[in-house]
């Protein structure tokens, strides 16, 4: 009977280290799914997958908050009907087991709770996007004062460009003067 802690975060510049803290440690196992968003289904994903491979009857599974298992309410039910069936007890931080009934029921209510976030997230996203095109439109920059949507450039792609034929540099030296990936000077190249 073993306890297991699975963590997850949405992003690569986030950490798993603040959960780790919070569930405090102990663990057989460990699984984790880090730059992995909640709306991916929770079998999708690699560290969850392993996890599902892993556990046994009689296991413990911990998590932070039952969004880490996702943001999708039909998965996430889904999810935990699963384990629960399977003989895996869920532990999540501040809310204890959850088990058959009353345990299905809260969860079933949260994991509402964090779809509804997500579509807020996503509403948010949206919403950002149009004011950033209205305001390109009117004034030239976004709303943020960026010259463009997206991500900035790395380099300026003409510059890289013409000191790449200058030098009659090769992809990898031409990336090292820069500091730039391969696939970007390459991208740069394609564009020019």
């Amino acid at each position: 009977m073993s306890r297991i802690a699975y963590y997850r975060v949405s992003t690569g510049d986030q950490s798993i280290e603040a959960q780790r803290k919070a569930l405090g440690g102990g663990f057989d196992r460990e699984f984790a799914d880090e730059g992995v968003s909640g709306g991916s289904l929770a079998a999708a994903r690699p560290g969850f997958s392993q996890l599902l491979e892993y556990v046994r009857e009689g296991d413990t599974v911990c998590v932070y908050a039952i969004d880490r298992l996702g943001r999708d309410a039909l998965d996430v039910q889904s999810t935990v009907r699963g384990l629960i069936e399977a003989g895996v007890t869920l532990d999540v931080r501040g809310l204890g087991t959850i088990g058959r009934g009353v345990g299905e029921l809260i969860v079933a209510v949260l994991a509402q709770i964090a779809d509804m976030e997500r579509q807020r997230i996503r509403e948010r996203c949206e919403d950002g996007r149009e004011r950033a095109k209205q305001a390109l439109q009117e004034t030239g920059k976004t709303h943020r004062g960026k010259a463009g949507l997206g991500r900035p450039k790395a380099a300026n792609p003409d510059e890289v460009v013409e000191w790449r034929k200058a030098n009659e540099a090769s992809i990898a030296a031409t990336a090292a003067h820069f500091g730039l990936s391969e696939a970007t000077v390459k991208r740069y190249a394609r564009a020019a």
